[in-house]
């Protein structure tokens, strides 16, 4: 499910940027294109911490890589940080572009969520 709301965060961020660039110009379309890539990293980082936290849960031998998991986690979150910063900074584009960007994530996932229960 979350291989298919990255891709699916990926696949409409891309056209968004496309049409954002053509309606209203670069900076727009990159931030929106900043926040896509953001949401598509974050829904790879939840992924990675949903797979440690379901064998910590089921009793299942934690995998070895455990704690680089949680490690990564917290400095990629750093990263988005600075991220969103040098694009607000940099691009000065519209914040709005940017947030709806990054809702990109919850709206995929939420969007995969509802078809996995509906089936």
């Amino acid at each position: 499910m979350l291989q298919k709301a990255m891709r699916n965060s990926l696949i409409i961020g891309i056209v968004a940027s496309i049409i954002l660039l053509v309606a209203s110009g670069w900076r727009n379309a990159a931030m929106l294109m900043t926040g896509a890539l953001i949401s598509a990293g974050s829904i790879f980082e939840w992924q990675r911490l949903a797979r440690v936290i379901r064998a910590k849960l089921e009793d299942q031998k934690t995998p070895r890589s455990a704690p680089a998991v949680v490690v990564f986690f917290v400095l990629r979150l750093i990263l988005y940080a600075g991220a969103i910063y040098v694009s607000l900074k940099c691009f000065q584009g519209s914040a709005v572009a940017l947030l709806c960007g990054l809702g990109l994530a919850a709206l995929t996932i939420m969007w995969q969520a509802l078809r996995l229960l509906l089936d």
